[in-house]
């Protein structure tokens, strides 16, 4: 067990931004405002508003890397994770701009590392921007091969107690450097949706675990960013779930999974031309069949330097639909389904 000195700060905690200087602003005050030391670092992702000069004016103490061009968040939050690495950080936390942080959020994470030093991740309970409901108290991932925000729009009284889950969500969560320089940092193919679930679930396979600490509470404005893109979600959504599948089930699990995960995959496709998303969905499944080539050779690295057994990744699943799919299951009960 490693005991942290936080009188000087050993965590970083980037912030993307993309025009939104007014949310990042309201981000940054709760983070100036924890109750211990966090060195604060905003990617700016290409803004063309002028947010990052207003940034850099407001605050002349927090460090602002200007990106010509969007990235994504997988690419901006590596542009910070990589500094923060150079500049020999142990921890590193990712927070979105849209977000505001309760003032024992960065604590409460470092301190719940201290527990077991197999802990490469820690998430807290995200709430919605009013505090009555969850966000997310982790990531799951089910044997359907589908992620999806674990307690999600429960009541905050129901939070689950601190303990182990499968992922954390990237929007507030803290990384060990250690573990990041061991298995890699967020895949950029992902661009954004799902690239926390593809990192969580290479830090299981690398035999490094995922917890959960409730008194860590940060409030997010769900889908703040993603909704100024017509489109998109629905994209990366095809896009990055296969490439998920792909680059991560280990091999005794490969069957079972994709035929569950390819049927409800058809069937979200085919609901989302139903719905008039049908153009997105079919350009996300198109470049998922082009990148999927490339995480093949990807996987083959990832599943030989695996760590635990199949068995364990098994048993870390959610043995159901996530609970959002509700046609799927009314589908699955009218076949005979359990």
């Amino acid at each position: 067990m490693t005991m942290i000195d936080m009188s000087t700060s050993n965590l970083a905690v980037i912030v993307l931004n993309w025009n939104g200087p007014q949310d990042t602003i309201d981000c940054i005050d709760s983070l100036l405002n924890q109750s211990v030391p966090v060195d604060i670092i905003i990617v700016d992702n290409g803004s063309v508003d002028g947010s990052a000069e207003i940034i850099e004016k407001k605050y002349k103490n927090i460090k602002v890397l200007k990106q010509n061009h969007n990235l994504g968040f997988a690419g901006g939050v590596n542009v910070g994770i990589k500094y923060s690495i150079d500049n020999n950080y142990p921890f590193i936390a990712l927070f979105n701009n849209d977000a505001t942080a309760d003032k024992n959020w960065a604590s409460m994470l470092t301190q719940k590392t201290e527990e077991d030093d197999s802990i490469g991740i820690v998430t807290g309970l995200l709430l919605n921007s009013s505090g009555e409901f969850i966000d997310s108290t982790g990531e799951q991932y089910s044997n359907w091969g589908l992620p999806f925000p674990r307690s999600r729009d429960h009541k905050r009284t129901k939070a689950p107690d601190g303990g182990l889950t499968f992922g954390a969500t990237g929007g507030a969560s803290l990384y060990k450097t250690k573990m990041l320089r061991n298995i890699g940092l967020f895949d950029e193919d992902f661009f954004a949706y799902y690239e926390d679930a593809d990192i969580s679930f290479r830090a299981q396979l690398a035999g490094w675990k995922v917890a959960y600490e409730p008194k860590a509470i940060a409030y997010h404005k769900q889908g703040a960013t993603a909704n100024k893109i017509s489109g998109f979600a629905v994209y990366q959504t095809f896009k990055n779930l296969p490439l998920l599948f792909i680059k991560n089930i280990p091999t005794g699990l490969l069957f079972p999974i994709g035929i569950r995960f390819y049927f409800a995959y058809l069937l979200m496709l085919f609901n989302a031309i139903v719905k008039g998303n049908g153009k997105s969905a079919a350009k996300g499944a198109w470049m998922s069949f082009i990148l999927g080539f490339k995480k093949l050779g990807e996987r083959r690295e990832i599943q030989k330097n695996k760590q635990v057994t199949t068995k364990y990744i098994r048993n870390m699943l959610w043995n159901d639909l996530p609970p959002e799919q509700t046609g799927l299951r009314k589908l699955r009960k009218l076949v005979g389904g359990k």
